[in-house]
């Protein structure tokens, strides 16, 4: 079951969260990834690191004279490049998409960044938080300061799958035209592209942001635990009302704000009066939109992702299965992460090249 990208040679430079998240998708969906690793942090011990799982790792010194020969040898057999580094940063290691593109035109150079290749602020740091800012993602009414989410929105969807996208989109491309070309993902554009319908409800005159409405919020219930309530739809709310046992009509209107103060009260002390167990076999048949807040060690044990087998066993890990699933061409459980340097020898050879063994620019352990 090697994925519908089979055959696809992926060459990542290491170095980006955001760049090693589209590698890892790549790889999952069946893409021969090799990673770029530094030669100095070349290691036996391998890193549990989710995000360096189903690729191998070749440990080049590309401060050496042969460093930038030896990646280029790689780059004439690939198919795609990922690099998160820095604008500039590649080019100043003779690693650019110029340069590559040259060896390989029909590459296709993928770059994820903060801010885009070009703009005022594209060499600027930022880190997931800036980016939801400047794009309002984190403007959401009733909550100041607004709380970021705690996961890489803007690395992830916004930067990451962007990219992949991108990839994707441009390989289609190559099978028409024959030729490659360069990607600009920028996380704070995905962004922006992700909380586009939010935006929309800004700017809509009546249109209320369910963002903390009292029916799509969380609440606690009597032994301290907590569940998610997503009720936005008047149907759905109604549900949640009758499960609950609050009387419709003794309540403010569902989109009347002046009454969710009162209306997140007696939500509240509903929830309160059952432990969280005893509700989620309440709503355990109802499309009121209530589920669980569960830890991180928890969400594998969920029953629904428990019977879809959406974690897998990654060397020893608990780890979220690749997706999307195919009839066909499914995806194979990926291989744990590599240590760095475990492939300089087995890669350079799988893919061709050739000459480089004795060099002092490739770092094997």
């Amino acid at each position: 079951m090697p994925g519908p990208l089979e055959g696809v040679r992926v060459l990542e430079f290491g170095g980006s969260v955001a760049g090693a998240f589209a590698a890892t998708v790549l790889a999952d969906l069946g893409a021969d990834v090799l990673r770029i690793d530094r030669a100095a942090q070349a290691s036996p011990v391998a890193s549990p690191d989710p995000l360096g799982r189903g690729r191998r790792s070749v440990a080049v010194d590309l401060k050496h004279a042969d460093g930038a020969a030896v990646v280029l040898d790689l780059v004439a057999r690939a198919d795609v490049v990922v690099e998160g580094g820095r604008p500039g940063s590649a080019e100043k290691l003779g690693i650019g998409p110029e340069v590559c593109l040259r060896r390989n035109p029909k590459l296709v150079y993928g770059r994820v960044t903060g801010w885009g290749q070009a703009g005022p602020l594209a060499r600027r740091a930022g880190h997931d938080i800036t980016f939801l800012g400047v794009t309002g993602a984190l403007s959401v009414p009733g909550q100041v300061p607004a709380t970021p989410p705690p996961y890489y929105l803007s690395s992830f969807a916004g930067g990451a799958l962007q990219l992949v996208i991108g990839i994707q989109a441009a390989l289609l491309e190559r099978a028409r035209s024959g030729e490659g070309q360069v990607i600009d993902a920028a996380m704070v554009e995905g962004t922006a592209l992700l909380s586009v319908m939010i935006d929309q409800w800004r700017h809509t005159p009546g249109r209320v942001t369910v963002v903390d409405a009292p029916f799509y919020t969380t609440y606690e219930c009597a032994d301290g635990r907590f569940l998610s309530v997503g009720a936005v739809e008047s149907h759905f709310y109604r549900e949640l009302l009758e499960k609950l046992g609050l009387g419709e009509a003794e309540l403010p209107d569902q989109y009347d704000e002046s009454g969710w103060p009162l209306l997140t009260v007696k939500i509240g002390e509903a929830f309160l009066s059952r432990d969280s167990t005893e509700w989620e076999k309440i709503f355990a048949d109802s499309d009121a939109c209530v589920a669980p807040v569960l830890a991180p060690n928890e969400v594998a044990g969920h029953a629904h992702l428990q019977a879809r087998g959406s974690f897998v066993d990654v060397g020893g890990q608990h780890q979220p299965r690749p997706t999307p699933r195919f009839s066909r061409s499914e995806t194979a459980v990926p291989a744990p992460a590599p240590s760095v340097g475990q492939h300089s020898v087995e890669a350079l050879r799988d893919w061709g090249v050739s000459g480089w063994d004795d060099s002092a620019a490739i770092r094997g352990v």
